[in-house]
């Protein structure tokens, strides 16, 4: 317990440097002023700008994060991962084809699309990977198939579609840059509602990781469970690619970052998970705005360079 109430710590900082970071640095007395009084010069810049933008990255972490460590569990893969594993992938074709084939251009026409996406190269990772008998192996390359593939439509979609090039520019590397706070009203209740149907596989993810006759006489029914986590990655990576395009290796991340100081146990894996991940989607785009001052490096740019150097190090460490 002390150990999450330390993460927390971590995490209330790296939201304060969120909101005081950026093209104009605030101090936390300048933070606070900027929540609180509305008469504050740094009023409309805080509420305007940094504060949708920092609570869009701590919801969007919380969600790839908890995707991912609920994929490893699920598939017994560890280096399971939205991104990887072409979840992300698959809603943001389903987001392209949405803004160039149809002319969405809002969250609201776009998360369903995303969903749809997330959910349906889930199930075809899962069942061309072989299903129950799925090996890391066989998962890795099955979500690497599909990434290729759907990052190559998405891209023949944008080139043969101007106006969809302007209009994603940002979003198909992954950014924050355009949050505000309708947006994060938006995408609140669909990962809130993936959250809690992750959170309440713990238990039963606990069971299934000994094998489905050991989860049975537990008492837990394998297929309502491998159901449950589906729909809640399907919640979790659609909201959240709707929202900030397709951002990587926080799921992969943060869970093995975790499990050595939580063990396997779902149960406080999910909790530190949840609480870490935006410090690493959240800090990722502060370091984003510092590197790249005066301009801004994109945050799912940011961490796919802290996350491939040790995607590199775990298939290493997995052979």
């Amino acid at each position: 317990m002390a150990g999450l109430m330390i993460a927390v710590t971590v995490l209330a900082v790296v939201l304060v440097l969120g909101i005081g970071f950026g093209a104009r640095f605030l101090t936390p007395g300048e933070v606070w002023a900027g929540l609180v009084d509305s008469g504050s010069p740094s009023y409309r810049i805080v509420h305007e700008m940094r504060l949708p933008r920092t609570l869009l990255g701590l919801v969007v972490g919380l969600a790839l994060g908890l995707a991912g460590a609920i994929m490893q569990a699920l598939t017994r893969n560890p280096l399971a991962d939205p991104g990887l594993l072409g979840i992300n992938a698959g809603a943001s074709a389903a987001v392209a084809s949405a803004a160039a084939l149809l002319g969405i251009g809002t969250f609201s026409g776009w998360v369903w699309f995303a969903m749809t996406g997330a959910a349906v190269v889930t199930a075809l990772v899962y069942a061309v990977g072989g299903g129950r008998a799925a090996t890391p192996a066989r998962l890795a390359l099955a979500g690497a198939a599909l990434n290729a593939a759907l990052y190559s439509y998405v891209s023949a979609v944008m080139l043969a579609d101007t106006a969809s090039i302007e209009k994603m520019r940002f979003w198909t590397v992954g950014s924050l840059a355009s949050a505000d706070f309708r947006t994060l009203r938006q995408v609140t209740p669909f990962i809130l509602a993936g959250v809690l149907i992750a959170l309440a596989t713990a238990r039963p993810l606990n069971a299934l990781s000994l094998g489905d006759d050991a989860a049975r006489a537990l008492g837990a029914r394998p297929g309502v469970i491998r159901a449950l986590v589906i729909v809640a990655i399907t919640l979790l990576c659609g909201a959240a690619t709707a929202a900030c395009g397709p951002i990587v290796f926080v799921g992969l991340l943060i869970p093995h970052l975790v499990r050595p100081l939580t063990g396997p146990d779902l149960r406080w894996l999910l909790p530190y998970t949840a609480v870490l991940s935006p410090v690493l989607l959240v800090g990722a785009d502060v370091l984003g705005r510092v590197l790249g001052s005066p301009g801004e490096l994109q945050v799912g740019v940011v961490t796919a360079i802290l996350g491939g150097p040790l995607f590199l190090y775990l298939v290493r460490a997995a052979k």
